[in-house]
């Protein structure tokens, strides 16, 4: 095989060590291996740095070991050209399975122009993914936490999600508040509905009646607070996301002219793609690389199956939520698709669809610098 470059080197990263082969071609055509391991602190990590730039080499390649990689490539990607691989495209022939043999064999792979690299956003998009999958976390801690106060309602015999489209509106929240102030009159408590549930009050009254002691009122005070405290995190997630995607304004607003795309939704997408389509050969590029396509499972002439491949979950979550908001919209395009995919494929496999539709969408608007166009055509097959 044809070596592409003549010095590179293969580093294998653990938690408290990084092993490095440097490969370089000598005069008659032999490979010369070099090996030597480091530690994982910022000192050695830049003594690695120096050592390889005094062999001459300019390209290194490493596995993604967890977050160890991170680290390593921070404090060396302004000085190397750095290609991150995953760790299941170049596994080892069983039974030769060592540190040293591991660097050696990414070198030798990169040597050979073996090797795919793996999509590293620049450094702003590493910051701005960092926060935004942050916020998703808390946003889902806080919907867990919402469910428990859910649970401890219905323990105290309180039926008010059946009443109150949110338990913890205004509304419901200054009844809960209420009732762990040990004020438990039903018409009392229905009194504090606010807006449009005042008209609901006749069934609140019947609803808030229930049978609550001190332990239902420690554990809602508990969750309150806990709702509360995530909420306050939520909102601070909010405002330096804003901050960091502000270079990124236009591409987060052109986002927005999607369907069921909203501004958090636009600045995960962001955060996951980044805004340079040039990473990506074609929309079916980057929809297989999210995991949006339907996989290849073929033998003998036949299909056994067509599951999506393995993909990002952060973007995959993001891209289904934004269906399931456009699938839901009214006189637009991608509804009326939704709706005709629904009939025939079901809303599981119509919604994954539809993000994938969405994602396509997302990479042509990067890639113009345009907005998007609702054109109502007729429901086609998917």
């Amino acid at each position: 095989m044809e070596i592409l470059y003549p010095c590179c080197a293969g580093l294998d990263v653990h938690k408290k060590t990084v092993v490095a082969c440097i490969r370089r071609l000598g005069p008659d055509g032999r490979a010369d291996v070099q090996v030597r391991s480091f530690g994982a602190t910022t000192a050695e990590l830049l003594a690695l740095g120096d050592w390889l730039a005094a062999h001459g080499v300019a390209r290194v390649a490493m596995e993604s070991t967890g977050v160890y990689w991170k680290p390593v490539w921070h404090l060396l990607e302004d000085r190397f050209e750095l290609m991150l691989v995953n760790a299941q495209h170049i596994k080892q022939v069983p039974g030769r399975k060592t540190d040293v043999k591991d660097c050696q064999w990414i070198a030798e792979l990169l040597q050979y122009g073996l090797l795919r690299a793996s999509f590293v956003p620049p450094k702003p998009i590493r910051e701005l993914r960092d926060l935004t999958r942050q916020r998703t976390q808390l946003v889902a801690e806080r919907a867990r936490a919402v469910n428990r106060v859910q649970k401890v309602l219905e323990d105290a015999n309180i039926k008010l999600a059946g009443v109150a489209a949110d338990v913890l509106g205004v509304s419901g929240r200054a009844m809960i508040r209420s009732l762990i102030a040990g004020r438990d009159d039903p018409a009392e408590l229905a009194e504090l509905a606010r807006g449009r549930m005042r008209s609901k009050r006749p069934q609140l009254r019947e609803a808030l009646r229930g049978r609550i002691d001190e332990h239902h009122r420690f554990l809602l005070a508990t969750l309150l607070d806990q709702i509360e405290a995530l909420e306050g995190l939520i909102g601070r997630f909010d405002a330096r996301i804003a901050e960091v995607a502000a270079p990124y304004d236009e591409s987060v607003e052109r986002m927005r002219t999607i369907p069921g795309v909203d501004r958090r939704a636009a600045e995960a997408l962001l955060a996951e793609v980044g805004p340079d389509m040039g990473q990506f050969p074609t929309a079916g590029h980057l929809c297989s690389w999210a995991g949006m396509c339907p996989g290849n499972n073929e033998s003998a002439g036949k299909r056994r199956g067509g599951r999506t491949t393995p993909g990002s979950r952060w973007l995959r979550s993001a891209l289904v939520q934004a269906a399931w908001a456009a699938g839901h919209t009214k006189a637009t395009r991608l509804g009326n698709v939704y709706r005709g995919w629904v009939k025939r494929l079901g809303r599981k496999r119509a919604t994954m669809a539809l993000g994938h539709k969405i994602l396509v969408i997302v990479y042509e608007l990067l890639s113009r610098r345009d907005d998007y166009h609702d054109l109502l055509e007729p429901i086609r097959a998917a």
